[in-house]
């Protein structure tokens, strides 16, 4: 996390931080968090968020300094979101806090939504134990990593992330359509793995009548041993958007439902016989009423996020990606140039774009590196 912190403390931040990225893909629609028990200097116990539903991080870190036969007793936490205070799922964390006595309680970023800001540390001040927030640097590290749960407290509107893959100039298929593979084999699987790290992944029906794809994160085998099997994961919501619609139950995404679910955004002329054939098959539909393609656009995040969605992998085609950044619903953006030309062919985004040079998109952060033979961009559009 950021240097902008006391170097005394700076250890425990960074250990927090790497603690709560292990909840990746596996807490939503919760935040990733990471707390870190010290005494006297030493880490005497962490924790985690492992699972939506399971125990939060303050309770993991307590009961991991326990199980190492510790006293929790005068120590101080390290937590990457302020300690709720109410009772979901888990019991509030504010009162665990109490219960083992710890004396001190840091943390990094504030909870936004209604129900628990404020709540936990203004208990944790009333029973005598000292609360206070870490330096700005820290708690702009910390709000980084919650970025779908910030935006969902805000907006009710699921993370959206553009990822493109195109040629040097520009273009993310032949004039055929034919686009397997413009990007390496090294950008595909970091692909895959953010599959497995978000809530979902979504495609237009111009991408899905090209390849037929089934959107699944499939990752390398855990480890080095390659005799070991793929490493499990969550499997994302595949999300379609599709007016026609042109899906069939005989494409390759029904053949995973069972693990992995499908989910048909369409519009208000669908074809309702086919609509029900896809609903016997297994997928969900959710339509959208009338309105331009961007207003059908945000009707469909706003039901997305309603079922429960922080966040989205949209990766194609150009249409949808176009009204998706005409909406102004993007949030990353994620793009790998191919080292090659196609002279030809579609262009990577087909929206309306803004009439003047003034009024582009800009973008913060811009990240450059090489992944394989090809270039990762990366930039963040908006920070919540």
């Amino acid at each position: 996390m950021s240097s902008d912190r006391p170097s005394a403390e700076a250890r425990f931040w960074d250990r927090a931080a790497e603690l709560a990225v292990h909840g990746h893909g596996l807490v939503s629609p919760n935040p990733m968090v990471g707390a870190v028990l010290v005494k006297d200097g030493v880490v005497i116990g962490e924790g985690w968020h492992r699972a939506y539903g399971g125990l939060h991080a303050e309770r993991e870190a307590i009961n991991d300094a326990k199980g190492r036969g510790e006293s929790v007793e005068g120590s101080t936490i390290f937590v990457t979101l302020e300690p709720c205070g109410h009772t979901g799922r888990q019991p509030p964390c504010a009162d665990a806090l109490i219960e083992a006595g710890v004396a001190e309680v840091v943390y990094a970023c504030e909870d936004p939504t209604q129900k628990t800001a404020g709540v936990g540390p203004e208990r944790l001040r009333q029973a005598g134990i000292a609360v206070r927030r870490a330096e700005p640097g820290v708690a702009a590290d910390a709000r980084g990593l919650i970025q779908d749960f910030l935006k969902m407290a805000a907006t009710g509107r699921p993370l959206l992330i553009l990822k493109l893959a195109m040629s040097l100039d520009g273009k993310v298929a032949t004039s055929s359509g034919d686009s397997r593979w413009i990007s390496g084999p090294e950008s595909r699987s970091m692909v895959h793995r953010w599959r497995a790290d978000l809530d979902a992944v979504a495609v237009g029906a111009g991408t899905f009548t090209a390849d037929d794809p089934r959107l699944t994160a499939r990752l390398e085998p855990a480890g080095d041993d390659p005799e070991a099997g793929p490493e499990p994961v969550r499997q994302p919501v595949r999300v379609v958007f599709d007016s026609g619609p042109v899906v069939t139950p005989g494409a390759a995404l029904f053949e995973d439902i069972d693990s992995a679910p499908v989910l048909l955004v369409t519009g208000p002329g669908a074809d309702r016989k086919r609509l029900a054939e896809l609903e016997q098959a297994g997928a969900e539909v959710l339509a959208t009423g009338s309105g331009s393609r961007r207003e059908r656009f945000l009707e469909a995040m706003d039901l997305i996020g309603e079922r429960g969605i922080g966040s989205i992998l949209l990766e194609g085609g150009p249409t949808l990606a176009g009204i998706a950044l005409d909406s102004g619903e993007v949030d990353r953006f994620e793009a790998f140039v191919a080292p090659i030309l196609l002279g030809g062919g579609l262009s990577a985004v087909t929206g309306d774009g803004p009439l003047k040079m003034a009024d582009a998109i800009a973008v913060r952060n811009m990240q450059v590196g090489r992944v394989g033979q090809d270039v990762h961009m990366s930039a963040r559009l908006k920070v919540w």
